[in-house]
């Protein structure tokens, strides 16, 4: 009897469909995992009544200054990693959300390589970037960056691709969507970043070049740089992988927290709290937030694979959909998923680290998009975004009907309003922002209105 038949008939012909797709043996490993981990009570969830706070974790700003050589020689052998499988659908985008602008002809690609550029010549390191693309991202990204010729690595590829798995009904059969059969495929989250690294050759690829430690942050985190006291600290402590945390705020009751379960470091996200837990919320209990720019030594990896092919061990995250995301009339699946940061719950030696916001500012919405457009940050030449704001970032809302999405937020603001010294703007209604409007202290303006040129709010 196959191992897929000692999991479940029910299971059987999702991991058929999955292998008869060309999927190589660590993918079916993992898939098998998250398949066994569904089958479970409780799949997926984590109460809040079994985890308890985290004690005071360690600080980047107590974290020594390494001497050049060090700061050399430990940011020789790190890669610098962006998740770039994202199409910005929630903002109405068709493309890479990485090629949105965020200032005057700069995109996030543009600032990142900015970024690794001017590390390099700072440190004289390699440093390669190496970006997880989706089959949708790919193309434009490696186009948009050979503007950048001195960016490409001579023996490291300057991508890999994220995995895939079958969309899955409720009774375990994998979803069938004759219409568009793309469809019936999703992403394994992106805790499926440590197989696909095995299965594209990179993990082998980056380890035979001498690169030994992995950063890793989303791409639409601009705040997500290379800081050569982590990685110095991880060199110097033997750290196998860490995470960057904020403060909570309540700006962050809905991102996944830090806690202890049965005295190991868990990270608990939305998706994984049982229904009646209102415990998720409270930032002030919760007090370490995930940021994901995540740390790893690819040699533990490496080890951590050899004994496990799906390794690491992630929790599940069951995400329920319809089948089609613009019909909710099409059949609901379920979305087998796992969060990178949450291995820190399984490897040994796993650390976390706070770190202050200015590296964590991602551009999730439009209202996002406004802050980092604005005067509120200023982009120098090394491609770091430097706040302009006294304290914390103006906080902004902008009314989902007409500014959700991209086209009618650029209708409707295509000049950045002023908010270095704004503390929130709140926009109801349809409101059109003319030039050089200035925002300061907390601003609510209701709509239908037009800003005029210049007007002071």
């Amino acid at each position: 009897m196959s191992s897929d038949a000692h999991l479940s008939d029910r299971f059987a012909e999702t991991l058929s469909k999955m292998r008869s797709a060309g999927a190589h043996a660590m993918e079916l490993a993992a898939l098998r995992r998250r398949l066994e981990q569904l089958s479970e009570p409780g799949a997926g969830e984590l109460p809040g009544n079994e985890l308890e706070p985290l004690d005071d974790i360690s600080r980047l700003v107590d974290l020594p200054e390494p001497d050049d050589a060090e700061a050399r020689r430990v940011l020789d052998r790190t890669a610098v990693l962006k998740l770039n499988g994202g199409l910005g659908t929630s903002m109405g985008l068709t493309g890479p959300k990485s090629l949105l602008e965020i200032k005057p002809g700069k995109t996030f690609l543009d600032v990142i390589a900015m970024q690794v550029l001017s590390t390099r010549a700072k440190y004289k390191a390699r440093l390669p970037l190496i970006l997880m693309n989706s089959a949708g991202t790919r193309e434009p990204s490696l186009e948009s960056l050979k503007k950048y010729p001195d960016l490409a690595d001579d023996v490291i590829p300057a991508d890999f691709l994220q995995g895939r798995e079958p969309k899955i009904t409720a009774d375990g059969k994998p979803a069938e969507w004759p219409a568009n059969p793309e469809l019936e495929w999703c992403p394994p989250g992106h805790g499926d970043i440590y197989v696909a690294l095995a299965v594209s050759g990179m993990l082998e690829t980056l380890l035979a070049e001498g690169i030994r430690w992995c950063f890793v942050s989303n791409a639409d985190n601009l705040g997500a740089l290379p800081d050569a006291r982590i990685a110095a600290w991880l060199a110097s402590e033997d750290i196998p992988f860490a995470m960057e945390t904020v403060l909570g705020t309540a700006a962050d009751r809905k991102g996944g927290h830090l806690a202890r379960r049965a005295g190991r470091i868990v990270l608990r996200e939305s998706a994984q709290v049982p229904d009646g837990d209102d415990s998720f919320g409270d930032v002030a209990k919760w007090r370490f937030f995930n940021t994901n720019n995540i740390w790893f030594d690819l040699e533990r990896l490496k080890s951590l694979q050899d004994a496990d092919p799906a390794a690491p061990l992630l929790p599940l995250i069951v995400n329920r959909k319809t089948v089609d995301p613009a019909d909710a009339a099409s059949t609901p699946v379920i979305q087998l998923e796992t969060a990178m940061g949450a291995a820190i719950g399984s490897v040994e030696g796993a650390r976390a680290i706070e770190i202050p916001r200015t590296r964590f500012a991602p551009v999730k919405t439009t209202d996002d998009l406004l802050v980092v457009r604005s005067d509120a940050y200023v982009l120098d030449d090394s491609g770091e975004m430097i706040p302009e704001f006294t304290t914390t970032p103006p906080v902004v809302s902008l009314s989902k009907e007409f500014y959700k999405l991209l086209p009618d937020f650029d209708a409707r603001i295509p000049s950045a309003p002023s908010l270095k010294e704004c503390t929130s703007l709140e926009v109801d209604g349809d409101v059109t922002f003319g030039k050089n409007v200035v925002a300061r202290g907390d601003v609510k303006i209701t709509g239908p209105k037009t800003i005029p040129d210049g007007e002071v709010l």
